[in-house]
């Protein structure tokens, strides 16, 4: 065995090992998979990014594996593709949702892609290495992924994902759009990760980098010399004599002499001139993102860059509390619920990532206490008592707004309170919020809302004074459940229970109607399907497939366990639940809440877009909700399939979507899906006509497909979608914030669907001075408007910390108009390490130094067994007589 020190620049060898074996042929750099539309065969900066997170977190698995659990073997994944539901059941065990984790591989994806379509980013050379500005591009990207560390350290991963993109999009660009490639140079780029030392060999504004070249494809018009350059891009700046232009169909500077472009984007050399090296810069772009991820997980460390990317099926546990004097009881039943959460759960593959306090009563609310450390949450939530107040309304929605710029996306919050709202001005941006965050809100309310009780008034109170929490629940897919001080401690349980990655299943008719029966469906896939009903219910029954029927009789019946707390009921069905069609009538005075829910890893995600054909690279552009008369993509990630299926059985198939409204029940219309790539990664789109986004009310997306065996399933999305009457687009500086800085944001507004007044107001958490020169806009069909923002962060803004700011566009008044908003994290640095980062590479200051690690090569051994052991911090394994290095425990 030889060993030898190389430069920490050079991929790991693990990165090299999974690469090579478990990846397929890359080829791309066009922003997401719609792009393939327009280059065939190419893979984009989303496979590059989520390849390259899958490798480290596979590697980060077979350095450290589960306590109780076998050793993860790497011979397990060799010869078939890498994915994150089969990473997920090797690791926890058959059953564990990898929902969570893509769903941040998605934002890391589309925060990538983004910068290809945000105004501020789409056309700055330094973000994309264009324009020979390689040296303030290496600044920002080192930046970026600094930005990184210190969000995910201030425990705002969502912000971490997005700086975290914006890094990989520009790290990934390096390698298409300079001349690395063409250099011959066969590894990532021996410094570009690294604040010092200066990058060498560039070449110079006098130096001529390129021939003029008349054709599509441009094998020969690099001029060959040894330094290093890139194409340039547009007309700003503009290209100097004989430099290299980007190229391709976008590209306004290649039709300047010299002609052509040196890009390697894509397959197609109607967008790429160099597509011949396209292959080897993809191979590049993937181990050069491999080190990015590793590095991040060396710095921050296992525990948290497993957070960053939420490599686990655990939630967080969010409590939103109610502290008024009247509170005794619901304040007991929070605590009890969070204690039976953190003993139950402690060290299993389930313990919540987070844990998330917001208090309020009034006129205060917060501060927000968040934490990763169970003990330190109980120990703050135990301090918390039932003191003074007692009248009634609360600033209830002010600390569910907290909570919710806190809470990690795909969470349980879950609102403890006896009193309405104070603060019902808030409910259409806290309903915006949840569906942005997609985080789902359950209110536990001790107060019957159709009587008057002794709580101390201001007023005299409406019957609907909690309709502010119905709306909210509404909209995030959680509920609001009525009881009393007696049963709140056993009503509660629906805390640890919500917890456990629940799908809700859908009910037929959707609405319920007292009296009348309503069927939902039951798939071998599911497990621990739980009833929950409540209202004042005079009786119901439940019949399963096979006709046999359970009422409402307490404790163990035909059909599972039921209990009662006051007028809520829960049935636990026994396990496994038969398949096929159940139903339930329930008979209640007014409007029963039933809810259907189960256990299960066959679930989906989704994502909206809308295709863009006019700037650098074709692709889908991100939207948080569809816009109403734009032509929008629906995207859907199905979870929980595997590359084997499930016991064997042939691959799950879905073959369309419905859009139903919320409120009425009424079916909007049916949508073919079409499956995009390897079936087994479960993606698939639809194209969405403008007319079914026509409706201004709540719509919920049904997922519709059959079994290996040809049965029938169904899902449905946990949070319901609205669409949006106009495209709000809010963007801020590409870098972080300091204090004592005025920072301006762009705002840009357009109507797809006709005439819009509009009245636009602006907010920012915490409370910043923020200024625009847009109140009010007025649009026709497809006219957009412009305004600037000025965001001031005064000198005592806190160090590290997140500010968001809000825009909500809404009809003026008497317009039947729905309010829109967006939303935009930005981070404040902390002076102090603004200057050690500045600092030079050998003193102790630099965030981003590495020590040099030792990799070592190995000869052939032979042996016919496969295995892989640990030896000192070196990985390695066996594989048909093979040894073969899998890399450092860290860099």
């Amino acid at each position: 065995m030889l060993c030898a020190k190389v430069s920490p620049s050079h991929p790991g060898p693990s990165a090299l090992l999974l690469l090579q074996l478990l990846l397929p042929p890359t080829s791309a750099f066009f922003p997401n998979i719609w792009s393939l539309l327009a280059a065939p065969g190419s893979i984009t900066h989303q496979d590059l990014t989520e390849d390259a997170a899958l490798n480290v977190t596979l590697q980060l698995f077979l350095e450290q594996p589960p306590l109780g659990s076998t050793t993860l073997r790497l011979e397990d994944f060799l010869g078939r593709t890498l994915l994150a539901d089969d990473l997920f059941a090797a690791y926890f065990g058959p059953g564990f949702p990898s929902r969570r984790f893509r769903a941040a591989l998605g934002e890391v994806s589309r925060a990538n892609a983004a910068q290809d379509f945000l105004p501020t980013s789409k056309n700055d050379p330094d973000l994309h290495f264009d324009a020979e500005r390689l040296g303030p591009g290496r600044t920002r990207l080192v930046g970026a992924l600094r930005e990184t560390m210190i969000a995910a350290r201030a425990l705002d991963y969502s912000l971490a994902r997005q700086r975290l993109g914006a890094a990989l999009h520009a790290l990934q660009d390096f390698y298409s759009h300079s001349n690395w490639v063409e250099l011959g140079e066969q590894q990532p780029h021996p410094h570009l990760l690294w604040p010092r030392p200066k990058l060498q060999s560039l070449a110079q504004v006098s130096d001529p980098t390129c021939s003029d070249c008349e054709e599509l494809s441009c094998p020969r018009n690099w001029l060959g010399f040894t330094l290093l350059t890139s194409g340039y891009f547009g007309t700003h700046p503009p290209k100097p004599p004989g430099k290299c232009s980007h190229g391709g169909h976008f590209d306004r500077s290649s039709s300047q002499l010299p002609r052509g472009g040196i890009n390697k984007d894509s397959t197609s050399p109607g967008f790429s001139p160099h597509h011949m090296l396209h292959p080897q810069a993809a191979n590049l772009a993937l181990l050069a993102s491999i080190q990015a991820f590793s590095l991040l997980r060396s710095r921050l460390g296992d525990r948290d860059f497993s957070r960053l990317l939420d490599i686990t099926p655990a939630s967080s546990l969010s409590f939103v509390l109610d502290t008024t004097g009247s509170m005794g009881e619901e304040i007991n039943a929070a605590k009890i619920q969070a204690r039976h959460i953190v003993e139950q759960r402690r060290g299993s593959p389930m313990e919540p990532t987070h844990y998330i306090l917001v208090p309020f009563h009034d006129p205060g609310f917060g501060p927000v206490f968040k934490t990763s450390d169970p003990d330190s949450f109980w120990q703050q939530l135990n301090e918390i008592h039932a003191l003074g107040g007692g009248d009634e309304p609360e600033m209830c929605l002010s600390a569910l707004e907290l909570a919710l710029l806190h809470t990690p996306p795909l969470s349980d919050i879950f609102v403890f309170t006896d009193a309405s709202p104070k603060d019902a001005f808030l409910t259409n941006r806290i309903e915006s919020l949840t569906q942005e965050r997609r985080c789902r809100v359950t209110f536990l309310v001790t107060e019957d809302p159709s009587r008057v009780q002794s709580r101390v008034r201001r007023e005299v109170l409406s019957s609907l004074r909690f309709e502010p929490y119905e709306k909210v629940a509404r909209a995030s897919g959680g509920e609001v459940i009525f009881t009393k001080d007696q049963h709140i401690q056993d009503v509660a349980a629906v805390v640890g229970e919500s917890m456990a990655a629940l799908v809700t299943l859908p009910l037929d008719p959707p609405v319920m109607v007292p009296g009348r029966s309503h069927v939902f469906s039951v798939d071998g896939l599911l497990r621990k399907v739980t009833i929950r009903i409540h209202g004042e219910i005079n009786n119901f029954w439940i019949k399963n497939p096979a006709g046999i029927s359970q009422g409402q009789e307490e404790g163990m019946g035909s059909l599972g366990y039921t209990r009662r707390f006051g007028q809520f009921w829960m049935v636990t069905v026994n396990d496994p639940p038969q398949t096929g069609t159940w139903e339930i009538q329930v008979t209640a005075e007014g409007t029963p809440r039933v809810r259907v829910q189960a256990q299960t890893s066959l679930d989906f995600l989704f994502y909206f877009g809308t295709s863009v054909e006019d700037g650098p690279h074709p692709g889908l552009y991100p939207l948080t909700q569809p816009v109403a008369g734009l032509q929008t993509q629906l995207l859907v990630e199905v979870t929980g399939l595997g590359s084997r299926g499930n016991s064997g059985d042939p691959q799950p198939h879905f073959s369309h979507v419905i859009l139903r409204g919320i409120l009425e029940g009424a079916e909007l219309g049916r949508v073919p899906l079409e499956p995009v790539g390897p079936p087994e990664r479960g993606l698939l789109v639809a194209s969405l006509p403008p007319m079914l986004l026509s409706t201004p009310g709540p719509f919920s997306l049904e997922l519709f497909g059959q079994d290996g065996k040809g049965q029938h399933l169904h899902r449905t999305a946990p949070q319901p979608c609205m669409v949006a009457p106009v495209l709000l687009e809010l963007s801020g500086p590409q870098t972080f914030l300091t204090p004592g800085s005025k920072v301006p944001l762009s705002l840009h507004i357009a109507s797809f669907s006709g005439p819009q007044d509009l009245d636009l107001r602006t907010s920012v958490n915490p409370s910043f001075a923020l200024t625009s020169n847009l109140s009010k806009a007025r649009l026709g069909q497809n006219e957009s408007a412009w305004g600037r923002l000025w965001l001031e962060v005064p000198d005592s803004a806190a160090s590290n910390s997140v500010v968001m700011v809000t825009v909500t566009a809404a009809g003026q008044e008497g317009s039947p108009v729905p309010p829109t908003h967006v939303f935009l994290r930005l981070l404040v640095l902390a002076p102090a390490l603004q200057e050690q980062l500045a600092a030079p590479a050998h003193s102790s200051g630099p965030v981003l130094s590495t020590p040099t690690p030792v990799f070592c090569t190995f000869t052939l051994v032979t042996q016919d067994r496969a295995e892989s052991r640990l030896t000192g911090n070196l990985w390695w394994g066996t594989v048909g007589g093979v040894l073969l290095l899998l890399g450092l425990a860290s860099w």
